[in-house]
């Protein structure tokens, strides 16, 4: 038995060598067969660094942005926005004051035609006088006066120095801003007008056109 044993190592040793170089050649022949180990070798190593890697990115990610405050109204916006256009339109608007202009008088009296009207009307029976303007004449419009008790719905009724004279509704367009005198001489005996509005006259001057 001791013979065979001692006999067989130098056969085990021979069988292993060769078994390595057998290896080797095949390492050197098919080069893939060696980085299939070496991979798997690289495998069991490069682990334990991917996780510390992974530990070390964790560790240098930034930290979590903070939240920004924002203030939500218990309102919506739209109802927010609807009592806000209320409000604008309660308030009162001030609205800019229009001077008032004088108005223009429909006519004046001159002296002597309040001394006149004065007389007529401490007489017995006093009387209005009422003017108006007719279609007649060579220029188209007269003057026309005549006495009543009363005016009418539509007239017009001017007071000065408390004398009242009585205008048609319809003559005022004419006469307006026209002035009223009373003339006596030789030939007649009456009122007369001084009107802005005339355009013209006729040679005897009763009828005027505007």
């Amino acid at each position: 038995m001791l013979n065979r044993i001692t006999f067989g190592r130098p056969i085990l040793r021979h069988a292993l060598a060769n078994y390595r170089l057998l290896n080797t050649s095949r390492a050197v022949k098919n080069p893939s067969v060696g980085m299939t180990a070496a991979s798997q070798n690289s495998t069991l190593v490069s682990h334990p660094v991917s996780s510390y890697s992974s530990a070390a990115t964790e560790s240098a990610s930034p930290a979590p942005k903070k939240w920004a405050r924002h203030v939500i109204s218990s309102k919506p916006q739209a109802e927010l926005n609807n009592t806000e256009k209320q409000t604008s339109a309660e308030k009162p608007k001030r609205r800019k004051r229009r001077t008032l202009k004088p108005l223009k008088a429909p006519i004046t009296l001159t002296p002597n035609a309040k001394a006149h009207l004065r007389a007529l009307s401490t007489g017995p029976n006093p009387k209005l006088i009422r003017i108006s303007v007719r279609n007649r004449g060579c220029s188209g419009l007269t003057y026309h006066l005549e006495y009543v008790d009363k005016p009418e719905k539509f007239d017009e009724i001017v007071e000065q120095d408390g004398l009242k004279v009585v205008i048609d509704s319809k003559a005022l367009f004419s006469i307006i801003g026209s002035e009223m005198d009373w003339v006596d001489n030789k030939l007649s005996s009456k009122f007369v007008f001084k009107n802005p509005n005339s355009k013209g006259t006729c040679g005897c001057g009763e009828s005027f056109m505007v």
